[in-house]
């Protein structure tokens, strides 16, 4: 798995991604203000363009209906404009597009000048449909009508009350663009525009309900894409680990996590995999544990049984009392009876020796050991076996002074327990050989035999406890109980050793230790 990237890293991405979500909604947002503001500020290229075209509208309207409804007539044809304008007619009737979104105040204006007979004109007398905006101290959306003088708008003259050869056309209210509504040459109001933006509450009156929904749905869609983006990866690859978890707990040993994606969730998923590996290799060795304690109870209980059996037998032939047995005949019984009961105890002693050594139980008594005095005693043992079988015993120590640090009595246990396996594999005249040397630190023991060898599909399990290579056997070998080189194994390995088994080339078994020279005594 790789390590950890800063840059894939869970924190960073929600980080990122919150800001980059909140960038695009306020980018979204203001893209959407200013297209609005800019329907409803600049919908047309200029004022003069939007207050000519509603002027003309209405004169050719009112032309063909002088009855004709201004304010319903405004809001049905110009509700698609969004700039607000203003419709003021010299017998009173007002009308707006969007009354809102008007400066305060600004139609009474219109009216106060209209109703005091003053022409909206502009600045410079100028006009024609539209005149620019000047100087008017008589008017604008801040005029409260208090002003009696004749106004003099651009420093001319009054206009005459009701437009005629005097008035010009256009101009307005200061700060506006406006344009006459004529019906047979009659000016009968006038369409304003204000030129200047709306104030803000103005813009905010007018567009905050489209920017509130606009932003919910802004903020709706962020999200749902902030949860499938950022989110949405690191949530399935979570429900696939609780997934795996929840396998691994029903007992499913194989299932594992997938690792990819250098976050946070990756890391749990490593460590979950390493979780899992681990409780798969312990689950395996309790089913091979288990296993092996269950062959282990087969073998101890078959091995037990059969010298039980035959001293149950010979007992119950002795206690029978209808049963007249001759001396020689009892005398015979009861020796077979003892054999038996020397190989069970022989057997039980066995077993108490390999569990406290593999256990780690008992004391190891470390000294310095004469190797040579070792294999005289291992002569000594066997010797009777020796000469009855004719079998030669070469022994060699390499140097003669040799000498190892060990639990003297442990390691002559297993060096009698090797030449009793070799000297019941090894033919009537056959040969024994115990060698000792030392290389490095290390010193070197082995015991080989001229018997049949080993078959090299039982060399990999003639350590193994009650293991009886049967065909590895002659004839006239006795039956051992198949924990000798069990215990071999273990003495060895309490050593610091290894212990190996292999065919020599011209036939025979050999058998090799290796332990350090120097040893300390094991913590126990």
């Amino acid at each position: 798995m790789s390590d950890l990237v800063w840059y894939k890293s869970l924190y960073w991405r929600i980080g990122f991604g919150f800001v980059a979500t909140l960038a695009a909604l306020l980018l979204v947002q203001g893209i959407v203000l200013l297209w609005l503001t800019d329907r409803i500020v600049g919908g047309f290229r200029t004022p003069e363009q939007l207050v000519t075209l509603v002027a003309a509208d209405l004169s050719s309207a009112l032309t063909q209906d002088p009855q004709l409804q201004i304010d319903t007539y405004v809001r049905d044809h110009f509700r698609h404009i969004y700039r607000p304008f203003a419709v003021a007619m010299r017998d009173g009737r007002v009308a707006s597009n969007r009354p809102n979104g008007l400066p305060p105040g600004y139609i009474r204006n219109v009216q106060n000048r209209l109703r005091r007979g003053m022409s909206l004109r502009d600045a410079d007398g100028g006009g024609g449909g539209g005149g620019r905006r000047g100087p008017d101290r008589g008017g604008g959306p801040g005029f409260d009508g208090g002003d009696r003088r004749p106004p003099e708008i651009g420093g001319g003259p009054v206009p005459p009350p009701g437009g005629g050869p005097g008035a010009p056309p256009g101009g307005g209210p200061r700060g506006s663009e406006s344009a006459p509504i004529i019906v047979g040459d009659v000016e009968v109001g006038y369409a304003i525009v204000p030129i200047a933006p709306p104030p803000v509450f103005v813009a905010i009156r007018e567009l905050g309900p489209t920017l509130s929904w606009v932003a919910l749905a802004l903020l709706a869609v962020g999200a749902t894409s902030a949860a499938m983006l950022i989110f949405g990866p690191a949530h399935r690859r979570i429900r696939a680990l609780e997934q795996a978890a929840r396998a691994l707990g029903q007992g499913r040993t194989d299932v594992r996590a997938v690792e990819a994606g250098g976050d946070e969730v990756s890391s749990l998923a490593h460590a979950f995999n390493r979780m899992a590996d681990d409780l798969s290799a312990r689950a395996s060795a309790l089913a091979a544990s288990d296993k092996a304690r269950r062959q282990l109870l087969a073998d101890v209980s078959h091995e037990l049984m059969t010298p039980l059996a035959a001293i149950r037998g010979y007992t119950e032939t002795l206690a029978m009392p209808e049963l007249t047995i001759d001396a020689p005949t009892r005398q015979r019984y009861l020796g077979i009876i003892g054999d038996e009961t020397q190989k069970l105890e022989s057997l039980i002693g066995d077993l108490l020796d390999l569990a406290r050594l593999e256990g780690g139980g008992g004391t190891m008594t470390i000294e310095e050991v004469p190797v040579r005095e070792m294999f005289g005693r291992i002569s000594d043992r066997h010797g009777p076996a020796l000469r009855d079988r004719k079998i030669s015993l070469d022994v060699s120590v390499t140097p003669p002074d040799l000498t190892v640090d060990g639990d003297a009595h442990k390691l002559e246990q297993a060096l009698q327990n090797l030449a009793a396996n070799a000297i019941r594999h090894t033919p009537d005249g056959g040969r024994l050989t115990l060698s000792a040397g030392a290389t490095d630190d290390r010193a070197v023991f082995i015991v080989r035999d001229t018997g049949p060898g080993i078959p090299p599909e039982h060399l990999p399990h003639i350590f193994e406890r009650f293991y009886k290579a049967d065909a590895a056997r002659s004839a006239s070998s006795a039956v051992g109980s198949g924990l000798g080189l069990s215990i071999v194994q273990a003495i060895v390995a309490r050593h610091g050793g290894t212990v190996t088994a292999s065919n020599a080339p011209e036939g025979g078994a050999i058998f090799e230790i290796r332990i350090p020279r120097t040893n300390h005594p094991p913590s126990d």
